[in-house]
């Protein structure tokens, strides 16, 4: 029975339990396996505690209970006797009866004072069957005996005096109905339920210190909230949880059905200027920036991040989840493993990698008719094709669902993907900094007949698998573009998909629960979600669309949802608006350009900055000129965003190192060229309360005239939307295309593919396609190299110069530091 109501309990389509059991069997442990959402009887430990504290709104009356108050009218004064009436029945009736001001006993039918209490009682309420010894003479006549037992209900128990007022009969039935009343209340508590719910959020108090402590120092000092009490607390319903741990969570995706007529909140986008090899800090604004809007202006907010990956945390750049007292906590769960997406779309990409080479193997070594007989199996006496394999013959054209009625030039078509190994595209991941595997050889061993070609690991991010994730919309969805996507071509020049391969449900089934985002907290105790972590550099760089949708749900329509994009506004920034908000059809609110003074000081003349070499003197002593000669591409990221009709507040992310003069310089600065505001910020050694001036302008930008409009159209070719990009973003005069990557654009176009958007791969250190060129370098003309296409993510991706999809280790590098207490089991040297 507790196995049954604990399955019923975990069911979504079943909102509320009553209970007919033998009376033997209502346990305290059967009935106290009912949730108390759920509890129509209530007759649980909880409901019983909230009926007794007077909750009346979050509580139901027992419907035997509810019949007998019903049954009995003018309580006050009366002397009411509740005889074999124990449990949850017996104790609410006391607790009730008492409100209504009667004078309560309760008796045993054994006990010997039962003639005394009998005598004594105006009202006598029987909750089991009357012994034979007791006879009727002891109860004193005009008394109003009411039987909620059902034993009590057959003749032969029949009290017999005339003059007292029986009401055995009325309580079954008036029972039944008084538990359809709770049905309707529980019923109308769950759909209240399902609605948009204020958010009743406790926020963590900080203690910043003086000097700021190291970020994993930070994070330990706090204590963050469980994680179910979080989603409690932003009105996430227990069934669209899946925790992982105590502060990390998963959210189910069922929470846009519930919410899809809920008005959605602002939605602001961090971006930011050329930035150093050293970051500028984009993740710590966007952090800083919600941790000021919930914490210290009590307004809604969301911050949705990329995962990071792997490689930066072990190699040189380190972790992504902010830093100081503007961070994601516990920080050392956010740089590591997570929930494991990484892991799912690296494991789904390399069973396609897999797939691929083993085709092509099988399809050399094997005639027509045996390749056949292999992949449409005989089982248990039966043959028949997947449903994979029965759309692959719909899209052949081959209208036959009997495998023995093909004929061989429809076997040949269907079981012959005629894959031309030099035109492979897709490449096997691994979420390590490896150069060595940049470039590979495979098929060496004896077992693989020869069939040797040369391929390559990409970082896993780099995955298209893993920018699929980042774009989607739904389950539905993500299945559809992971068939789509291309990983060569055939002999006839036709692209071959993971849907010819047959392995879209498998890669479906390994990315189920990486589709959910991850829900963590802030230093301050607003809410994070972490989902997607595609690169920035070759593929969109924003984090998923889905969390994004969700988050906005979440917040309410006067909420705020900020999301980050990698790297410059030049990249990041262009591929948001372009790529992420065609797939999303969300429209931005406000942009928040982030800039600092090291920075600008760079792109001014300063000299190189060098991740893990001490900064130059430039850098640590006030010098005006250098800032206002980089003022110069500040201005130009402001000039880009500009381009898209959406409002721009520059956040100047203040360093200790940095003068006022040079601050209130780049903030005057900003202010001239066209941004609404600019506001210096001290999130990272003050938290929330350092951000709250940022707060506060981006609220006032969010609500001005949005113009939001595309920078180029779809339907235009392929080469021209490339030249829009690199002339009126990057400052070119024009490009070149290399004629492999001319060919790869006729071919994309001749294949159908040409109204996709353009998702350029580009270093992020310069406007140009040279990291040498700071400021804004004009009269360039940009080269591109190769252009390649991911259909699934659905975008074309052109090649600017030479672009790495897997990075290198440094001579020291970040793992050098990073090591685990083996007592305590806590991670140290984490940045």
């Amino acid at each position: 029975i507790v196995d049954e109501i604990v399955r019923l309990n975990e069911d979504p389509n079943v909102q509320g339990l009553a209970l007919d059991l033998p009376e033997s069997l209502y346990s305290s442990k059967v009935l106290n396996a009912v949730k108390p959402e759920k509890d129509v009887d209530g007759l649980s430990d909880v409901n019983l505690g909230r009926l007794v504290r007077g909750d009346a709104y979050d509580c139901l009356v027992p419907p035997a209970v509810s019949a007998v108050m019903e049954l009995l009218e003018d309580l006050g004064g009366k002397t009411v006797l509740l005889v074999g009436a124990g449990g949850a029945v017996g104790a609410t009736l006391q607790c009730l009866l008492q409100r209504e001001g009667a004078a309560t006993m309760s008796c045993r039918w054994k006990a010997p004072q039962l003639r005394t209490k009998l005598h004594q009682a105006d009202v006598v309420v029987v909750g089991s069957r009357k012994p034979d010894d007791v006879p009727v003479s002891w109860i004193k006549p005009g008394t109003t005996i009411i039987s909620c037992s059902p034993d009590l209900l057959s003749e032969k128990h029949n009290y017999g005096q005339q003059n007292n007022h029986a009401a055995e009969n009325a309580v079954g039935s008036l029972a039944i109905a008084m538990r359809m009343q709770n049905m309707v209340k529980n019923t109308e508590r769950w759909i209240q339920s399902q609605q948009y719910r204020k958010w009743d959020l406790r926020c963590l108090k900080l203690q910043p210190l003086s000097p700021v402590p190291s970020d994993i120092e930070i994070s330990r000092a706090q204590s963050p909230k469980a994680v179910d009490v979080l989603a409690k607390e932003i009105g996430l319903l227990t069934d669209e949880i899946e925790i992982y741990g105590q502060t990390k969570a998963k959210v189910r995706l069922s929470l846009l059905e519930r919410l899809k007529d809920q008005p959605d909140g602002k939605y602001v986008l961090v971006a930011g200027i050329t930035p150093t090899p050293l970051g500028e800090g984009k993740s710590t604004v966007t952090i800083g920036l919600v941790q000021a809007l919930t914490a210290h202006l009590n307004i809604n907010s969301f911050a949705c991040l990329r995962q990071p990956s792997q490689g930066p945390t072990f190699g040189v750049k380190g972790g992504a989840a902010g830093g100081g007292y503007a961070q994601v906590i516990p920080m050392e769960e956010f740089n590591l493993h997570l929930t494991g997406d990484i892991h799912a779309i690296t494991a789904a990409n390399n069973l396609l990698a897999a797939a691929i080479d083993a085709r092509i193997l099988h399809e050399n070594t094997q005639s027509d008719k045996a390749l056949y007989n292999r992949l449409v199996p005989v089982v248990n006496g039966v043959r028949g094709f997947s449903s994979i394999q029965l759309a692959r013959l719909r899209r052949l054209g081959i209208n036959k669902t009997d495998p023995g009625t093909l004929t061989e030039e429809e076997i040949s078509k269907f079981a012959r993907l005629d894959i031309d190994p030099s035109t492979i595209t897709w490449q096997r991941v691994v979420d390590t900094n490896d150069r060595f595997l940049r470039k590979i050889t495979v098929g060496q061993a004896k077992t693989e007949k020869g069939f040797v070609r040369q391929a390559q690991f990409d970082i896993a991010v780099a995955s298209e698998i893993m920018a699929i994730l980042a774009l989607t919309t739904s389950l539905q969805d993500m299945k559809e573009r992971l068939g789509r996507m291309v990983v060569a071509n055939d002999k006839k020049g036709e692209p071959v998909t993971a849907e010819d391969l047959g392995v879209t449900g498998a890669l479906a089934v390994l990315m189920k629960d990486a589709i959910k985002p991850t829900l963590m907290q802030t230093l301050e105790g607003t809410p994070v979600f972490v989902h997607a972590g595609p690169f920035a550099n070759i593929a969109h760089g924003n984090s998923s669309v889905l969390a994004d949708k969700i988050a906005l749900k979440l917040v309410g329509e006067k909420g705020f949802v900020v999301t980050e994009a990698g790297f410059g506004a030049d990249i990041g920034m262009e591929k948001f608006f372009n790529i992420k908000c065609r797939a999303s059809g969300l429209v931005p609110s406000v942009v928040v350009l982030v800039a600092t003074v090291r920075a600008l000081k760079m792109h001014g003349g300063g000299p190189n900055v060098t991740a893990g070499a001490p900064l130059k003197k430039e850098y640590t002593e006030e010098n005006l000129q250098l800032v206002a000669d980089g003022c110069c591409n500040l201005q130009k990221q402001i000039q880009i965003t500009q381009l898209f009709g959406v409002p721009v507040v520059v956040a100047l992310n203040v360093f200790k190192t940095d003068s006022p003069a040079e601050v209130d310089l780049v903030c005057k600065i900003a202010k001239q060229s066209g941004a609404f505001d600019a506001v210096p910020c001290n999130h990272w050694s003050a938290g929330g309360k350092g951000a709250v001036k940022l707060a506060q302008a981006v609220e006032k930008a969010a609500s001005q005239k949005n113009s939001f409009k595309y920078l180029y159209s779809l339907e235009l070719p392929i080469v021209e939307k490339i030249r829009i990009i690199a002339q009126k973003v990057y400052g070119a005069q024009d490009i070149e295309l290399s004629p492999a990557a001319q060919s790869q654009v006729d071919r994309y176009t001749q294949q159908g593919f040409g109204n996709l958007p353009i998702c350029m791969a580009k270093t992020h250190l310069s406007l140009s396609h040279q990291p040498e060129r700071k400021g804004v370098p004009t009269g360039f003309i940009l080269p591109i190299s190769e252009v390649r296409a991911s259909i699934g993510a659905g975008f074309i991706y052109p090649l600017v110069g030479t672009m790495s999809t897997m990075p290198g280790l440094p001579t020291r590098p970040c793992f050098y530091d990073i090591d685990l207490d083996s007592v305590t089991e806590q991670v140290k040297g984490l940045f």
